[in-house]
């Protein structure tokens, strides 16, 4: 009996040591679960991040290229202008300013057939690279006749050329006109057939906001 009993005692005593080693078995495995799927996480985010990183540098490559090309366009096109007509392109803080040899002839606010091909031209760049601007074209006179009929000589002035840029494809909308009269004249005291008259019988075109290649575009001189 008393063998019995100290065999039941041993066995009594093993089943708590036994019992803590499994617990401390499974509570390791799961340790070591907990672990390894924590890993994991973090090497899916570092992979989520880096592919992340990846896709927003090619995009932002892709638009840096798709700006220059743009640039290079507007650059282009500008060099047209100048080259083809005599454009002349100068900043401004809000924009850029056209001036461009479309004249008139004395006491005439007629838009000259010669000069359509240049305003053509200028439609096409609007649309293409200032699309959504406003445009706004100043009319000129000489200083012949009294300072409220040069006022309205330069409206009607630039009020046809608006009209022309229309059929040329710009809204009226964006499109504004606005006569100075004998204001700002390119040869001082010129009128009627004196040299020089002719260009102070003018309209000059102010882009009012930034093309849509670049906000850095616009500071593209001619």
């Amino acid at each position: 009996m008393n063998k019995s009993l100290q065999a039941i005692a041993v066995g009594a005593l093993a089943m708590p040591l036994l019992a803590g080693c499994a617990t401390k078995g499974f509570v390791k495995k799961e340790l070591a679960a907990q672990r390894a799927a924590v890993d994991s996480s973090i090497s899916s985010n570092i992979a989520t991040e880096r592919t992340a990183r990846l896709a927003g540098d090619s995009a932002n490559a892709a638009a840096i290229a798709t700006n220059a090309r743009a640039i290079a366009t507007l650059r282009t096109d500008l060099d047209s202008l100048r080259n083809q007509f005599g454009a002349r392109m100068t900043t401004m803080e809000n924009g850029m300013k056209f001036d461009m040899p479309v004249n008139f002839a004395f006491d005439d606010a007629t838009v000259r057939d010669s000069d359509k091909p240049m305003l053509d031209q200028f439609a096409k760049v609007v649309q293409k690279h200032y699309n959504g601007s406003v445009i706004t074209i100043e009319g000129f006179a000489d200083p012949a006749g009294t300072h409220r009929y040069n006022l309205g000589l330069s409206k009607r002035r630039a009020d046809n050329v608006v009209s022309y840029l229309e059929t040329a494809g710009l809204t009226a909308s964006q499109l504004r006109s606005v006569g100075y009269g004998e204001a700002r004249q390119v040869v001082k005291g010129a009128q009627r057939d004196d040299a020089g008259a002719e260009q102070n019988r003018r309209v000059v075109f102010v882009v009012e906001s930034r093309p849509q290649a670049s906000t850095g575009v616009a500071t593209i001189q001619q």
